[in-house]
């Protein structure tokens, strides 16, 4: 574990941020590393630079936790989340809504644990949002219908909500030419030939049924995608999802 200073982490922030140029829009999704260690500090700080103090009231951290647990999309029972940085409130009211809204949500700890990637987005959540509450969200089973079905919910619920919807995955784990084709695919709305790339490349890609329902929900609410590179050299290691305004027709 790579137990950054307070300190290192805002300025990397900073640094990042003083980086963005162009036209930027309403951020409403990112695409984060699973872990946080000195290589992947920069791809943290790229992604989280573009979120400001007063942008959000709730985010919702999405990972994937494979396995034999019985619940296929739990959520973890805590009222807060502690970090070195301090505690964050559990949002428990959409937690519950949650719950009403599939059968596959439940509040249950099986899948919980202190190795949660959470806990290293909170690190860098807590030093660019001023007051907010979490909700945390593992898939235990990464098959389409349970992606699906969470995909459809948050979009639903989140639609017209304050909330970030953080999805944890190594994108840098995806050869180029299958990324290439998922991205060409979202961007021409291939809703069923973006599910039916990634389910049948062959790749070990650590969080691909978060990055999957990210990119279902981004879909869903009309987003412009764009894909970031710590290292030009390299391929793209996060992302991030904007709302894009439409014209207004007389």
């Amino acid at each position: 574990m790579c137990l950054f200073k307070q300190d290192e982490i805002k300025n990397r922030l900073a640094q990042s941020a003083a980086n963005i140029s162009g036209d930027t829009y309403p951020l409403r999704i990112v695409f984060s590393p699973t872990s946080l260690n000195h290589y992947s500090i920069d791809r943290f700080s790229e992604i989280y630079s573009r979120v400001s103090e007063d942008d959000f009231d709730t985010v919702v951290i999405v990972e994937s936790q494979p396995g034999t647990h019985e619940k296929k999309l739990p959520m973890p029972s805590h009222k807060f989340f502690n970090t070195r940085f301090g505690n964050v409130k559990v949002n428990d009211q959409l937690r519950n809504e949650l719950c009403d809204e599939d059968d596959d949500f439940f509040i249950d700890d099986e899948a919980f644990s202190k190795g949660l990637s959470l806990f290293d987005q909170l690190l860098f959540l807590q030093n660019r949002l001023k007051d907010f509450t979490v909700l945390s969200i593992q898939i235990t089973d990464e098959s389409t219908e349970i992606v699906k079905e969470l995909s459809y919910a948050l979009s639903e619920i989140l639609a017209s909500r304050n909330a970030l919807l953080v999805f944890c995955c190594d994108i840098h784990h995806l050869p180029p030419a299958v990324l290439s084709k998922v991205v060409s695919q979202f961007e021409n709305q291939n809703h069923s030939g973006m599910i039916n790339t990634l389910n049948s490349a062959d790749i070990s890609m650590n969080g691909a049924g978060s990055f999957l329902a990210g990119l279902l929900v981004a879909e869903k609410w009309k987003t412009k995608l764009t894909f970031t590179q710590s290292d030009p050299s390299a391929g793209p290691v996060s992302a991030f999802a904007e709302l894009q305004f439409q014209p207004i027709v007389a």
